[in-house]
C-alpha cells in the first residue's frame, strides 16, 4: 500500500520528480560552488574577491500548499589567490530541502585545487566535495489510497556520507577582449547512488537516489562603465529523464542594479532582480542581494504556480 501512495506523489511531479531529488536553482551563479565543487565563485569572476559568504532561500510551486519543495542553503569559499603552480580552495556548505512528506539536510566540506599561473586570469580546477546526508519520511504525513488511512510510527530519518566531484576551466579572453572572461564545468554533485528502505509496523517503502550529471557555462563581458553582460546555461541530466537545460542572461548595470532573464526546456520562464552595494557605495566589502521568479507554463500535470527565491552574499578581498 505504501508502493501505492509513493507512486502517486511522483505522478503528480513526473516532470520534475528526477530533478527533485537534488535542490534546484533560478540563480543558480549565486549556488554554482553547490552544483560544481571545483567551481570557482562569481564574486571573484566579476569583483576579484576571493572569500565569499552567501545564503539562500527558494520557496517552489507556491501554488502548491504544504508539499511545495522549500530549500535553505548556507555556503562559504576562501580561494588562495596570491600564488601560482596549485592554488588552493576551500569551503563548506550546509543545504536542507523539503518536499511534502520527504526532505534531507546535508553538511558539507569542500577543497579544490586550481592549475593556473596565475588564478585571476584563469585556471582548471578539480574540486571534491565530501559530508554527511540526513533522508528523512514524515510517516504519518503520508496517506494512502483510503483517505482516512496513513502510516502510523514515528516520522524516520536515514544518514549516509555523499560525495560530489567536479571539473572547471576559466579563463580570460585574449587581445582586446582580455577583460572578459569565459567559464565551463562538469560535474556530479551526488556521486553515490543510494537505495533507502525505510520500514515500521505497516510494512516498507522505498525511495532511490540517482546520480546527476551537471554541465554549466558562461560569459562575463565587461564594458568600460563598470557594467557587464553575462549568458550563462545549465545543462542537468539524470539517467530516465529528459536532460534540461536552464539559460539566462543577466546584465549589470553601472549603478547597483542588476536585471536578469531566462527560461528552461522544462517549459518555465525565470526573471531576476538585485543590486550590488561595494566600490559604488563607497564600502571595502561587496554585499549582493538577489531575487529570482520562475513561472512554469507547462500544461501536463496540475498548476504548481510560481517560484520564488532570495540570495544574499557578502564578499570581499583577503
Amino acid at each position: 500500500m505504501t508502493r501505492v501512495c509513493l507512486l502517486v506523489i511522483f505522478l503528480l511531479t513526473t516532470a520534475v520528480s528526477y530533478a527533485q531529488q537534488l535542490s534546484l536553482f533560478t540563480q543558480y551563479r549565486e549556488n554554482q560552488t553547490i552544483i560544481n565543487p571545483a567551481a570557482v565563485e562569481s564574486d571573484f569572476l566579476a569583483y576579484r574577491n576571493n572569500i565569499t559568504v552567501g545564503a539562500s532561500y527558494r520557496s517552489q510551486w507556491a501554488g502548491f500548499g504544504g508539499a511545495a519543495p522549500k530549500t535553505q542553503t548556507v555556503r562559504a569559499t576562501w580561494l588562495n589567490s596570491g600564488g601560482s603552480g596549485v592554488t588552493m580552495m576551500l569551503g563548506g556548505q550546509l543545504i536542507n530541502d523539503q518536499t511534502g512528506p520527504t526532505g534531507f539536510t546535508g553538511v558539507y566540506g569542500r577543497f579544490a585545487g586550481v592549475l593556473t599561473s596565475d588564478p585571476e586570469y584563469g585556471g582548471l580546477s578539480i574540486g571534491l566535495s565530501a559530508g554527511m546526508v540526513q533522508y528523512r519520511v514524515k510517516s504519518s504525513e503520508i496517506v494512502l489510497r483510503d483517505e482516512n488511512d496513513a502510516l502510523s510510527g514515528v516520522d524516520q530519518g536515514q544518514i549516509f556520507p555523499d560525495v560530489g566531484v567536479g571539473v572547471f576551466y576559466y579563463q580570460a579572453v585574449g587581445g582586446r577582449y582580455s577583460d572578459d572572461i569565459f567559464y565551463a564545468g562538469l560535474s556530479v554533485p551526488q556521486a553515490f547512488g543510494l537505495d533507502l528502505t525505510f520500514t515500521n509496523e505497516q510494512g516498507e517503502f522505498f525511495t532511490k537516489r540517482t546520480q546527476h550529471f551537471y554541465g554549466q557555462v558562461g560569459y562575463y563581458k565587461f564594458f568600460r562603465n563598470d557594467g557587464f553582460l553575462e549568458p550563462s546555461m545549465w545543462v542537468k541530466y539524470v539517467p530516465g529523464a529528459p536532460v534540461n537545460v536552464d539559460l539566462n542572461l543577466r546584465y549589470q548595470l553601472p549603478s547597483a542594479l542588476w536585471i536578469g532573464a531566462g527560461g528552461s526546456s522544462a517549459g518555465a520562464a525565470h526573471l531576476e532582480t538585485g543590486f550590488v552595494l561595494g566600490e559604488n557605495a563607497g564600502l571595502s566589502n561587496t554585499f549582493r542581494f538577489g531575487y529570482g521568479f520562475d513561472y512554469n507554463f507547462s500544461t501536463f500535470g496540475p498548476s504548481t504556480g510560481g517560484t520564488h527565491e532570495i540570495n544574499l552574499t557578502l564578499s570581499f578581498q583577503n
